[in-house]
């Protein structure tokens, strides 16, 4: 597998990558902020300790201390001490020495609590004169929030279980359904359902998705433009059939003699075979497009030998075959493919040049290394509107041009054969008649 640029590899590894990153820094994210909102003293905890603290430092100036905290044990579980700024004890007895680590250690009311610890804290109470503090372990009602874990908990697996499902969403938009429409175009192919087009989006796709998408599209274009074509071939054939199958039904009616008949029948045996093999023949270019080797051509060698057999079927004399090439003209084509092409086009420009005229070939070499050739006869030349017609199977232009005698064949032949070699044929109207362009590449 090509590992390209924008391979369908990638986008899901981003797509992977992006997902597992997402989720592990919202989900530590999500959690530290539960964990810090729910860990702080609500407000009515905080009120009810601030009173704590004022009334013992009430008792503090009335000297009534022990009392306090007698009454307050009766109140609170838990350890509770009154102490000056110097956490110096105010009640009497003093307290264990022990006791000081936690009085240095104590929460202050604004502090994040934490209910991990199996003591709850001991929180540091100021009174309201700042002359001494209340050190109250904090009692177990006031503990921040006791489905903090559950909280955390639900974030750190749901969140993530509905990305996971956003994931699955985009994966399916990215992957599952364009290969589902891909299935769909499949199945109208196999159902013969030619004329489905691609969609546009999946037209756009720059991966193996839209790779396979248009090799899929191109494969219904052909199919579809192979069989038209065929039905379009076998449709005309059946119809050019007709024309010497009906001339051979008239000369058995007619009193003919055995040598009169059998050169009838010669005639137009020959017509119908040379139809058939045309036929066949780019019946075969449209479907196989073969793939020609290439070799280097002397094209003025292979004109001399063109024209050669031109002057013996048209009777002309090779003065009217002139060649404006230089001798050292060579072009890369396959032999057999670019000598049909140019035989179909001498006999085509011969058809339909007038009296005495003549067929020349001509070229010139182009700027990016190519030659372009062209065979020009002397003939009336084609209307504009007709000149990509003549390219087209079974098309004759007989009322504008004489010599249409043809199948219209030849030239449907001659453009798909130098195209299959890479090249380009075209016609054009000069002052003169009718010129093809051939555009071949050079050696």
């Amino acid at each position: 597998m090509s590992l390209s640029r924008y391979s369908l590899l990638w986008k899901l590894a981003a797509l992977l990558v992006m997902f597992c990153l997402l989720i592990i820094s919202l989900s530590g994210a999500w959690v530290d902020q539960i964990r810090l909102k729910t860990a702080f003293l609500s407000v009515e905890a905080k009120q009810v300790l601030s009173i704590y603290a004022l009334e013992a430092e009430r008792a503090a100036w009335a000297g009534t201390v022990d009392s306090f905290l007698k009454r307050m044990r009766m109140r609170e579980q838990g350890l509770i001490m009154v102490v000056d700024n110097q956490l110096q004890p105010l009640s009497t007895p003093p307290f264990p020495e022990d006791l000081y680590d936690r009085l240095t250690s104590m929460r202050q009311l604004h502090m994040p609590m934490s209910r991990r610890s199996p003591i709850p804290p001991l929180i540091d109470v100021p009174f309201p004169n700042e002359q001494g503090h209340l050190a109250i372990q904090l009692p177990e009602r006031f503990l921040p929030w006791e489905y903090q874990d559950l909280i955390v908990v639900a974030v750190r697996y749901l969140p993530p279980v509905i990305l996971a499902l956003l994931f699955g969403i985009g994966l399916y938009q990215v992957l599952i359904a364009p290969l589902a429409n891909l299935s769909q175009q499949a199945n109208a192919l196999k159902a013969g359902q030619l004329g489905l087009s691609l969609d546009p989006n999946m037209a756009r796709r720059q991966d193996e998705l839209g790779e396979l998408g248009r090799a899929l599209q191109h494969m219904a274009d052909r199919l579809q433009s192979s069989i038209l074509q065929q039905r379009r071939l076998l449709r005309d054939l059946s119809h050019e059939l007709r024309t010497p199958l009906g001339r051979l039904q008239v000369a058995c009616e007619m009193p003919l003699s055995l040598e009169e008949w059998r050169t009838r029948v010669e005639r137009e045996i020959g017509l119908m075979s040379s139809l058939v093999n045309s036929t066949l023949e780019l019946a075969w270019l449209d479907t196989e497009q073969p793939n020609f080797s290439l070799e280097p051509v002397n094209v003025p060698a292979l004109w001399d030998v063109l024209c050669e057999d031109a002057r013996f079927e048209s009777g002309w004399s090779l003065e009217r075959f002139p060649c404006e090439l230089p001798a050292h003209c060579s072009v890369r084509a396959n032999l057999n493919g670019l000598a049909r092409a140019l035989e179909n086009i001498l006999r085509n420009a011969i058809r339909h040049s007038p009296a005495q005229g003549k067929v020349m070939l001509g070229g010139q070499r182009m700027v990016d290394g190519h030659w372009l050739l062209w065979i020009e006869d002397q003939g009336s030349g084609v209307p504009e509107e007709d000149l990509g017609k003549i390219f087209q199977p079974f098309t004759r232009l007989c009322a504008d041009r004489p010599g249409g005698d043809g199948f219209g064949l030849g030239l449907a032949i001659a453009k798909r054969m130098i195209t299959q070699q890479g090249g380009r044929l075209w016609a054009e109207n000069t002052s003169s008649g009718l010129r093809l362009n051939l555009v071949l590449q050079s050696v």
